[in-house]
């Protein structure tokens, strides 16, 4: 009857630009199989490795993944994304690391299990087997090329290793940059992980790992895949056993990441807060020697809402975390469609609106509030929580543009003009409740309504922002 599946591709056609890169496969991967992609420069075998991760767009065909019940799951097909893999282990060809993590952390996350003395033991062990036990607390920047591409292999082995289930395991050139004792430790690590009933599939160029697949499958430009046996050489060896249960990538493991990643070089505070101090100085030059009764209030709540707003419409610094070495790609891959949602939230500058907002009145009125109502205090949270809206919406719109082509990313970045709207509709409220006082009323102009509206217009701009490239 044969080995239970994990993974099938049907009748897949997917090109890259106007070139057709993989043309009507037909794929099956079978528990404890490991199966080796193989081709020149540039034929597919990325692609084919993506395309089991189902992030990239089908012209025809569907993706499949089976449950513990052995249950056909249909990730994704021609018509877009339909849902998200299951745990799987990954190692992209660019490492999918950012350099800000330490050896240990990176190790954590992939296994998305606690940083904790109940784990230490069993940490040490792994990274002690790949020889990166000396740089458990170093930073990934500070590794050589060597030493970070067996950190990237071993990230990707080890959920395999504690997952109580078969699942699959990807391995994008997973010898690239390795020496010959590293590649043998990998030969030997993946036959032993490949007995205990996973599938894997990885590319590569290399002979001796390649000898070590029970299947080899060569993709060749405009020619239809083909088919051998492969040898699979390798010995089984003892690897670190544990009653650790690694869980599937979530939520939780990408908020946490992203705020130690900015505890430790809070870099999108920084570049957010000093372009907007700099407005508020700014700001208050021209204030000085200026009639307060004699300016328009439209004007003054602009400038005092001015600095929270471009805190809120600066490109994350999130987005440049992502684009080190793909290390967005795999979190992509993990979280499926959770990903965008998500990071446009995290991205996104939360803190500093209202602090900034209140800040903004106390050094351009100062003593000059008595000229206004004493309700602006109270109320001045409300449009500087409807910034937050804004923020989000920004976020999102700058993660939709880093993820296009150059082409179509330098007119899309137009977009942010459009949330010059919402942050007029709460410099109207701020106003409003300056001349006459905070008003409960539901008409047309009132601080409530405007406040609504500009939420309401930024959350528009999100839905588009993020649902639209995963439809």
């Amino acid at each position: 009857m044969g080995e239970p599946s994990l993974l099938e591709l049907d009748g897949l056609v997917v090109s890259r630009g106007t070139r057709s890169v993989l043309n009507n496969v037909n794929f099956k991967l079978k528990e404890g199989e490991v199966v080796a992609l193989v081709g020149s420069n540039g034929s597919g075998k990325t692609t084919f490795i993506e395309s089991c991760t189902g992030i990239i767009p089908f012209l025809e065909g569907s993706l499949y993944y089976y449950s513990k019940s052995k249950e056909k799951i249909i990730i994704r097909n021609e018509n877009g994304r339909c849902s998200n893999i299951s745990k799987i282990g990954l190692t992209l060809q660019n490492n999918g690391i950012c350099g800000e993590e330490t050896v240990e952390e990176k190790l954590l996350t992939a296994l998305n299990i606690s940083q904790g003395d109940e784990h230490t033991h069993l940490i040490n062990s792994l990274l002690s087997d790949w020889g990166l036990f000396h740089r458990k607390y170093s930073r990934v920047s500070q590794l050589s090329g060597g030493l970070k591409r067996r950190l990237s292999v071993l990230s990707g082995l080890s959920p395999a290793i504690f997952s109580p289930q078969p699942i699959v395991v990807l391995l994008d050139e997973p010898s690239e940059g390795l020496d010959d004792e590293a590649c043998n430790i990998l030969i030997k690590w993946i036959r032993t992980i490949a007995s205990r009933g996973h599938g894997i599939i990885f590319t590569s160029h290399d002979n001796n790992l390649i000898n070590c697949a029970d299947r080899i499958i060569k993709i060749e430009e405009n020619k239809p895949i083909t088919e051998s046996t492969g040898k699979s050489y390798g010995d089984l060896i003892k690897i670190p056993d544990s009653e650790v249960v690694t869980r599937q990538i979530s939520i939780m493991s990408l908020v946490n990441w992203t705020r130690k990643m900015e505890f430790r070089n809070p870099i999108d505070t920084i570049g957010r807060a000093t372009p907007a101090l700099l407005a508020l100085l700014i700001s208050f030059s021209l204030m000085d020697n200026i009639n307060y009764e004699s300016i328009d209030n439209q004007i003054l709540s602009s400038l005092i809402l001015l600095p929270a707003f471009i805190t809120c419409i600066i490109s994350p610094a999130l987005i440049d975390r992502f684009n080190e070495e793909d290390c967005g790609k795999w979190w992509y891959i993990n979280l499926g469609t959770k990903f965008r949602p998500i990071s446009s939230f995290i991205g996104a500058s939360l803190l500093l609106p209202l602090p900034l907002t209140y800040l903004s009145w106390f050094v351009l009125i100062g003593d000059k509030s008595v000229l206004y109502s004493n309700d602006v205090i109270i109320w001045l949270w409300l449009p500087a929580l409807s910034m937050i809206d804004l923020a989000i919406a920004s976020s999102a719109l700058h993660f939709l543009v880093s993820d296009l082509q150059r082409s179509h990313a330098s007119s899309s970045s137009l977009l942010l003009i459009f949330l010059v709207w919402p942050f007029l509709e709460l410099s109207e409220a701020l106003s409003a409740i300056m001349t006459d006082g905070m008003s409960f009323s539901l008409e047309i102009g009132s601080p409530l309504i405007s406040c609504l509206f500009a939420s309401l217009i930024s959350s528009l701009v999100w839905l588009v922002a993020v649902f639209l490239p995963d439809a």
